[in-house]
């Protein structure tokens, strides 16, 4: 999904790729028509997820995958879409790495990484309350985890709604021959 917020592009970002950016006035408007599925605020600036998009991409069949916050991660689990959603928590390899990689990607100031390291103490509190959890030392290794996870979860019997018919033709044909 892409979320909306409030907080100005960094460079090279583009509105609609990695967020929706909206003035305050906007993105408090989609709060009152009802259209965010879930939104927090975080670091002084607004965030959310638009709910129309992420409705008709379940109506197609597709998986989306969300990048929120754990206040986010709850209103999704408690929304009306609550049956289809799988939790996964990233956790840092060590607060110093989270440290490292918030200074490295230098899009923030001092005060900024400074807030967030305080933030991640709480963020990382809530962990135990997610299906599945990971741990981020390599980027590559937990794309193909998350890879992982969607497989099994679309292989879970739950969701084949197929293997009913399958295997009421399989005992058809038992009644046919034997």
């Amino acid at each position: 999904s892409i979320s909306a917020t409030t907080r100005p592009s960094r460079s090279g970002e583009v509105d609609g790729r990695e967020y929706l950016f909206k003035s305050q006035e906007q993105f408090d408007d989609m709060i009152s028509a009802g259209e965010l599925l879930e939104y927090a605020e975080v670091f002084g600036q607004k965030y959310g997820t638009p709910k129309a998009p992420v409705e008709e991409a379940l109506t197609k069949g597709l998986d989306v995958l969300f990048d929120v916050d754990w206040q986010g991660g709850i209103k999704i689990r408690n929304s009306h879409l609550r049956k289809f959603v799988v939790s996964v928590f990233i956790l840092p390899p060590s607060i110093s790495e989270l440290e490292n990689r918030l200074i490295s990607r230098g899009q923030d100031s001092d005060q900024v990484v400074s807030s967030r390291m305080l933030k991640s103490r709480e963020e990382i509190s809530h962990w135990s309350e997610y299906d599945y959890i990971l741990v981020n030392e390599n980027l590559e290794r937990v794309h193909v985890e998350i890879s992982s996870i969607i497989k099994a979860e679309r292989l879970k019997r739950v969701n084949r709604q197929a293997l009913v018919d399958f295997v009421n033709k399989l005992n058809s044909e038992y009644e046919r021959r034997y």
